[in-house]
């Protein structure tokens, strides 16, 4: 990620936290995580987490965690949780967020293309709405890197592949539509990169009759969708690559780099930079 795109991701993301961060100053009691109002609030967040199996005294890094309230729930499960963000908005948020809910985070500020973390570092990797904010080759890298041998990462992304979602997304206005300028849903062709990197990859495609909620909003109709997305794709798996979300697991990194100063890509040399690294906190 060059520069400038690094400036206008913190940008954008620092002004959606201060705009949220308005919102706790008047009511705090928002900073409060409900295990299920998080876990159910999208269809694929329930099974996403379940795929880290059990969490207890785990190295976990949520990565980019933004608003924190996974974070917060893996904490409660006994994980040891490291989180970062490269938006120092949102890591205020995150603080305020884990002493509201009574949990300890290590916080720190970072670019997730380039982690300031030793290889092998974590057992556990989580990520929301991340991958497709960054630099792929050299991501899959890094994540392989941290990842201890037998870890396991689990992403949730957009998803690329429906020409008809596709147009929704350029086309048609709807709640919460917010999005930087050069971010893109992830397409198929973008998993090849990590296929180098771990010898265990799996994509499940999430909401494809669902994805109407966005429009028609939440309840009894998203429910029902819900229900038939289960059936329909339950019965015909081919249709996930048409959904709105899918969920990344991959396991069994191949290799980890020697030096933890920057990331080695998978089956190339070892490239040396500097991340903007605030240094971790914990709350």
């Amino acid at each position: 990620m060059d520069g400038i795109r690094l400036r206008a991701e913190q940008t954008f993301h620092d002004r959606q936290a201060a705009e949220r961060a308005r919102t706790f100053s008047q009511s705090p009691q928002l900073l409060s995580v409900l295990d299920n109002d998080y876990l159910d609030h999208e269809s694929w967040i329930r099974p996403a987490l379940a795929k880290l199996g059990p969490l207890e005294g785990k190295r976990v890094l949520d990565f980019g965690c933004g608003h924190a309230m996974a974070s917060v729930i893996m904490a409660r499960q006994g994980a040891r949780v490291t989180a970062f963000d490269l938006s120092q908005g949102y890591l205020v948020e995150a603080r305020s967020r884990a002493a509201h809910n009574g949990v300890r985070l290590a916080l720190l500020m970072a670019d997730g293309n380039r982690l300031p973390f030793a290889s092998g570092s974590f057992d556990r990797i989580w990520g929301n709405a991340i991958l497709h904010h960054l630099d792929l080759p050299t991501v899959a890298a890094e994540v392989a890197r941290v990842l201890a041998p037998g870890g396991i990462a689990v992403f949730c992304e957009p998803w690329g592949e429906n020409w008809l979602l596709r147009l929704a997304r350029g086309r048609l206005g709807y709640p919460s539509k917010e999005r930087t300028a050069d971010e893109e849903p992830l397409r198929q062709k973008d998993l090849a990169v990590f296929r180098p990197c771990f010898e265990g990859m799996e994509v499940e495609g999430y909401q494809l009759l669902a994805m109407a909620a966005r429009v028609l909003g939440r309840g009894r109709r998203f429910a029902s969708l819900d229900r038939c997305d289960r059936l329909l794709l339950g019965r015909m798996p081919g249709l996930r690559r048409y959904c709105r979300y899918v969920v990344l697991t991959l396991s069994q990194p191949r290799a980890h780099g020697a030096a933890a100063a920057g990331p080695v890509r998978c089956c190339s040399h070892a490239t040396a930079h500097s991340s903007p690294v605030v240094p971790a906190c914990e709350t």
